[in-house]
């Protein structure tokens, strides 16, 4: 249990999750009721909740054509060596939104007495679901597969490293023009120049195997230079790492290489504010806009809005605004407007993260995480 002392040091989101296991029954204290449209939630305390089998974390299904919304916010309480890297990978989630999710969290050891919120319900992009989407904003990757007349529509969600500043990830629309097992890597000649600056030189090949970068899969995007791969350097994916292209974890590009066919169209956009709706709710999902962003976050929200307004009611739209500001990532329903909201209807589910004997030790991946962030900041300083 969280000593009480350090209460008041905690951020709401913790402070929140305190509540919950010390027996609070409901938030009514958490929501200016005085005049408001806010809906009052009623939360079960952690302790006093069912731990289910979590959810599938990267297929489902949509149920009507309508449907904006897929999956459900969860809580896990890790082992005493989990990092949040593990649970990440473990939960489908990538490394940054999982560290959005829980606002002064250790990173490295959140410890097993540490409730951790795995975002794992996602707003669709607006936008044709049609093959594949990757939305940079909130570094995840949506495939709609083709389906027969008559079958609902099933869409896979995966976390994905995109381009960090300087090398940033195209936007536009795309295909696949052809896909590579095994493949073997030609270094740009600009990779290897910043390589060679940096005192880390790279051959002009690096063959198939272990210390090939682009991993077991590849599919490769008409846009010359970019691809869809895999890494082996599973740590960075969720975070802007790459010099452009998208990185999967290994599993989930051997999984989606064998779905995704040559011709199938490519969509990249760039939505850090997304609407959806579920059963008759509308949820809003608020991302840290990237910081080479050339649109005005107000600019996109006010554009937002603008066309919310029409199926929206408006004491719920100004919701939005305070939605927008936690930027955490986690779909909130408009008419809570509070992370309490998706606290209070988190399922509770098992830790299932099994400690691998070869993996990387607790000091050698907080090296490769700091190294990753250190060189992204060197290259965003040469801006």
């Amino acid at each position: 249990m969280i000593p009480h002392k350090n209460i008041l040091q905690l951020p709401a989101a913790s402070t929140l999750l305190l509540v919950f296991l010390t027996g609070c029954t409901t938030l009514e204290d958490f929501f200016d009721n005085s005049g408001s449209s806010r809906r009052t939630v009623e939360a079960v305390p952690l302790s006093e909740r069912p731990v289910e089998a979590p959810a599938k974390p990267n297929r489902f299904v949509l149920e009507s054509a309508d449907q904006g919304v897929i999956g459900a916010p969860q809580v896990v309480f890790p082992g005493p060596t989990d990092t949040l890297s593990d649970i990440a990978r473990e939960y489908g989630l990538g490394y940054d939104e999982l560290l959005e999710a829980n606002p002064g969290v250790s990173p490295w050891l959140p410890g097993e007495n540490t409730p951790i919120l795995l975002p794992t319900q996602y707003v669709l992009p607006d936008v044709p679901r049609e093959g594949v989407v990757l939305n940079i904003a909130s570094k995840r990757l949506f495939y709609f597969p083709q389906m027969t007349p008559g079958q609902d529509q099933i869409v896979f969600t995966y976390p994905i490293g995109i381009g960090r500043v300087g090398w940033e990830t195209p936007l536009g629309a795309t295909t696949v023009v052809s896909k590579a097992r095994d493949p073997s890597w030609w270094v740009p000649l600009s990779v290897r120049r910043e390589h060679a600056e940096m005192g880390n030189p790279l051959p002009a090949l690096v063959p198939p195997g272990p210390d090939n970068p682009l991993g077991t899969r590849v599919l490769k995007l008409e846009m010359p230079g970019y691809l869809i791969h895999g890494t082996n350097q599973p740590y960075g994916v969720g975070m802007r790492v790459s010099h452009g292209c998208i990185r999967l974890y290994p599993e989930n590009i051997e999984f989606l290489y064998e779905l995704v066919e040559i011709g199938e169209p490519v969509r990249i956009i760039n939505e850090p504010y997304l609407l959806g709706q579920v059963d008759g709710d509308w949820y809003f999902e608020s991302h840290m806009p990237l910081e080479d962003d050339l649109i005005e976050p107000a600019q996109r929200l006010a554009t937002l809005m603008q066309s919310a307004s029409e199926t929206i009611d408006a004491s719920q739209l100004e919701h939005m605004r305070t939605i927008a500001s936690t930027a955490d990532g986690v779909p909130v329903r408009i008419a809570a407007a509070d992370v309490s909201e998706v606290l209070a209807r988190a399922r509770l589910v098992q830790n299932t993260v099994e400690q691998d004997p070869d993996a990387p030790t607790l000091e050698e991946v907080r090296e490769m995480i700091d190294a990753a962030v250190a060189e992204a900041k060197l290259e965003a300083e040469k801006i």
